[in-house]
């Protein structure tokens, strides 16, 4: 999957601009960062889900999706392997971000 393919996807959901944090890409609802491009380096994104979903993706695909370090990963920050997502994973792990801010 290319940085392109993940945009156009985050930009898919309903309500999601494109905005910038800390110097990265990212895709909020409102003011709320859902996931962000390019971290934590070039080929890789970041997508917050409930913790309990980040186990799920972490279990049934190790080598697209890991937590992030620290108390962020505890709380449902996942890294993305964009090399080894396709559109499936990564609309599903973007779904459930959305839906985690949803009211």
């Amino acid at each position: 999957m290319t940085d392109a393919e993940f945009r156009s996807l985050a930009l898919k959901c309903p309500g999601v601009s494109e905005g910038a944090h800390m110097g990265h890409p990212d895709f909020r609802v409102g003011k709320r960062v859902m996931a962000t491009l390019g971290y934590p380096r070039v080929g890789w994104a970041m997508v917050v889900v409930p913790p309990e979903q980040q186990a799920m993706l972490v279990d049934a695909e190790p080598a697209i999706f890991s937590p992030a370090n620290g108390a962020w990963g505890r709380q449902g920050s996942t890294l993305v392997v964009l090399e080894h997502a396709d559109p499936a994973n990564v609309q599903s792990a973007l779904g459930m971000a959305w839906r985690k801010l949803q009211p």
